[in-house]
């Protein structure tokens, strides 16, 4: 397979979820910082938490029907050339 390297699925994907102002269903902890402490948002500010998006039930649906992440490891894959590459998607959860 050869693929464009300049592709960038998951970004993309992300950049559709933030200008379609879509809000997925996800754990409190990916709420792109609603819910977040007060006292941490005047520190931090809301800008940390606001491409933290889960692939499935967010960027995707929850079957990963558009294969954003899919195409992403795939093009990872082919530019380190293995024959497979995977992406940690569950942050301290995993």
């Amino acid at each position: 397979m050869t693929g464009n390297q300049d592709a960038a699925p998951l970004l993309d994907a992300l950049h559709d979820y933030h200008t379609s102002n879509r809000y997925g269903f996800s754990p409190p902890g990916h709420r792109q910082g609603r819910g977040v402490d007060q006292r941490v948002l005047r520190v931090l500010g809301r800008e940390p938490f606001f491409s933290d998006v889960l692939a499935s039930g967010g960027l995707d649906d929850r079957r990963m029907s558009n294969g954003y992440l899919k195409r992403a490891e795939e093009l990872m894959a082919e530019a380190v050339g293995a024959r497979s590459a995977w992406f940690s998607t569950c942050g301290s959860s995993l």
